[in-house]
């Protein structure tokens, strides 16, 4: 892993595969570092043929934890219900400047991009503003930003703020818990445990979490925009995702000209191991169509 300094902040990345093949960048999502997107994972996409990087989210993990004030519970909940009490140190498309930027410093004209929950809402605001540096687009679990689809099920908004609370003697047992209640049937427990662990050894600090919600509710609506996109997108939701509800992955696909909409019923607010080879093919598929458009 090393860093870069592009976009007036730090950068936390790593690259796998060779400089020529065609690249690939993975873009995760909310408070959730790129170690999320597991090696055996990125190692199929290498032999697929790709040059993968992945890289922390500004406030998240080893890139820059912006100097802002942290928004309280009451102004993150009261956000969600308008956008005028939205008030973001920074937007959706501030974070994606931030891919583009990495981009630049790694001397890549354009590449395949591929994004996980708010990773999606990233990866929609990378290709609608930068739009020649985006040569396919596969958009995860995500929602367009309308706040009418992709919603939060009612389960996980009632039992979520116990399970996030910061009691450090509970913090490992109820992140666990908090994977379990939105994962689909596959869900690993140790695999979550160890990834958890991982992550809080690498940086562990909820206030960047709570500015990108704020970044996620201050962002306009990105359906109209969606429709202007020209490139190949792919658009994959869990039937049983009950983070953001299979509506947000059918209103992304309905919003963008000529995608294609992947729906499995075994697949919640996941990405289980069971499904990594239709992913992968999937994104492969979707690259392909770049290419023979441009050909």
């Amino acid at each position: 892993m090393t860093s870069a300094q592009v976009n007036g902040i730090t950068i936390e990345y790593d690259e796998h595969g060779g400089k020529d093949a065609e690249p690939l960048l993975l873009v995760m999502g909310l408070g959730t570092q790129m170690i999320a997107w597991p090696l055996p994972f990125v190692e199929r996409l290498v032999d697929k043929g790709f040059r993968v990087v992945r890289f922390d989210n500004r406030d998240t993990g080893l890139s820059s934890e912006i100097d802002a004030p942290v928004p309280t519970k009451r102004q993150v909940i009261a956000s969600t219900l308008s956008y005028r009490f939205a008030k973001a140190s920074y937007l959706l498309s501030d974070m994606a400047d931030d891919a583009a930027a990495l981009l630049d410093h790694l001397e890549i004209k354009a590449a395949n991009v591929v994004g996980a929950s708010m990773g999606g809402m990233i990866v929609q605001s990378l290709a609608i503003g930068h739009p020649e540096r985006v040569l396919s687009l596969t958009s995860i679990m995500s929602n367009t930003g309308d706040r009418k689809n992709g919603k939060i099920s009612l389960e996980v908004m009632r039992k979520a703020p116990r399970l996030l609370s910061r009691d450090p003697d509970k913090a490992l047992d109820n992140a666990v818990k908090m994977g379990r209640l939105v994962s689909g049937p596959h869900f690993d427990e140790a695999a979550a445990r160890a990834l958890i662990a991982e992550a809080a050894a690498r940086h562990d600090d909820v206030a960047g979490t709570a500015r990108q919600m704020m970044a996620i509710a201050a962002s306009p609506d990105r359906t109209a925009d969606l429709h202007k996109l020209t490139m190949p997108t792919l658009v994959i939701h869990g039937l049983v995702d009950r983070l953001v509800k299979p509506s947000g992955g059918i209103a992304t696909a309905k919003a963008v000209p000529g995608s294609r909409l992947v729906m499995y019923p075994d697949m919640g607010h996941d990405l289980p191991q069971q499904r990594w080879d239709d992913v992968i093919e999937e994104i492969a598929d979707n690259s392909r169509r770049s290419r023979s458009a441009t050909v």
